[in-house]
């Protein structure tokens, strides 16, 4: 069995299991994306058949929320807030050293799939700008050599 059609088999129990939740359609592309890292195209037509809606209609809460992803990002997550209060104290720079030192930019994915890079529109830390968040767990005041210790840190957990 190709692993698409296990992913498939995967949404499928999903939809089934949640279908009848007053407002399932969320907590099943979060179900989605905990299983397999992101909600593949194809399992959108599955889904709009399990919730009688159209696939326009999955398709639009896909792309409008920043956390659905229609392919599976690195092993590790990196957002730079863009937020006014970190674009003032210095996150366009810190941007600028990020995607440098990463070698990649905003929304893409190192070559070896360890880090996604991606811009987030304020991390609620606006005292201590600039604010990057790393697999959810958000830093404050980052420079470029504080940015670069985070990720030697991140390297070294991995190993």
């Amino acid at each position: 069995m190709s692993e698409d059609t296990k992913q498939l088999q995967q949404v499928e129990a999903i939809v089934q299991q949640m279908h009848g939740r007053k407002g399932a359609l969320l907590p099943i592309l979060h179900a989605i994306k905990d299983a397999l890292g992101c909600v593949p195209p194809a399992a959108v037509p599955i889904i709009a058949k399990g919730l009688n809606l159209s696939r326009a209609e999955v398709h639009g809460v896909i792309s409008f929320y920043h956390d659905f992803k229609t392919e599976p990002g690195g092993e590790n997550l990196v957002q730079l807030c863009r937020a006014e209060a970190c674009q003032a104290m210095g996150a366009r720079e810190l941007e600028t050293h990020v995607e440098s030192s990463l070698g990649i930019g905003i929304g893409e994915t190192t070559a070896d799939g360890k880090i996604s890079l991606e811009p987030v529109y304020c991390l609620g830390n606006c005292a201590c700008s600039p604010s990057v968040a790393i697999n959810q767990k958000v830093y404050a005041r980052v420079d470029a050599a504080r940015f670069d210790e985070l990720i030697a840190e991140l390297g070294r957990a991995a190993s």
